[in-house]
């Protein structure tokens, strides 16, 4: 007996979801040719941000990676004058922090505001490189949500048209496509939007992590190069 409940649990649950998925179809086919439109373009988008926010977020967590002794082998070498050693442990490392580090090392010997300057320009160049594309996804969460409410002014549009065009014989049927497609477009407007935002805004946060740890470094190696002179 308890087979037979679990069995027709089981066909329930899966006529429900037959039932839904028609109910789905049923009215996206109802929405407008606009709303097919806008929600074709909301899912590039969304399609979009997912990409950026993984390949970002590889990115940064890559750039973020430094060996724990690399300061201090840089360290080593630095002060035994072994310039050529110190850049080789850059070039093996060629992580942001590494890569401004490198040009540090290379400006050895010249006044320190130079060095000093040398720095600063390759981390602002190393940062820029990190912050590629994090516009694009603010735009996106900016972007969706208007795309969304556009859908909505059109969806209402053709509702009313429908209304007007039907006169006295009003059907609730014609109607429907131009609800639909208000709230559907809508919906899906604010919640690609909130997954761009939500990903902007955490890949920021990641990075700010980075972006310190690149300035930690820096300041470590401008006191490093004073020591000589100490």
């Amino acid at each position: 007996m308890l087979f037979q409940v679990d069995s027709l649990n089981e066909v329930t649950t899966d006529g429900v979801e037959q039932i839904e998925s028609i109910r789905l179809v049923e009215v996206i086919s109802r929405m407008g040719v606009i709303g097919w439109v806008i929600m074709a373009i909301l899912f590039i988008l969304l399609l979009i941000s997912v990409y950026l926010t993984v390949e970002r977020y590889v990115t940064i967590k890559k750039a973020g990676k430094v060996n724990p002794n690399f300061m201090n082998e840089i360290r080593g070498h630095v002060l035994n004058g072994k310039v050529d050693a110190a850049r080789a442990i850059c070039l093996r490392e060629n992580t942001p922090i590494s890569r401004m580090i490198e040009k540090g090392v290379m400006r050895l010997g010249k006044r320190l505001n130079d060095v000093n300057a040398a720095v600063e320009n390759v981390g602002n160049l190393e940062v820029a490189k990190l912050e590629k594309n994090l516009s694009t996804l603010a735009t996106i969460a900016g972007a969706a949500p208007m795309l969304g409410f556009l859908g909505t002014v059109t969806g209402m549009i053709n509702a009313f048209y429908k209304l007007s065009a039907a006169g006295s014989q009003i059907d609730t049927g014609q109607l429907a496509g131009g609800i639909y497609e208000a709230l559907f477009t809508t919906a899906f407007g604010l919640a690609v939007g909130i997954v761009a935002y939500i990903s902007y805004n955490w890949l920021v946060s990641v990075m700010q992590k980075v972006v310190f740890r690149m300035e930690a470094n820096s300041v470590e190696f401008i006191d490093l190069i004073q020591e000589p002179s100490r």
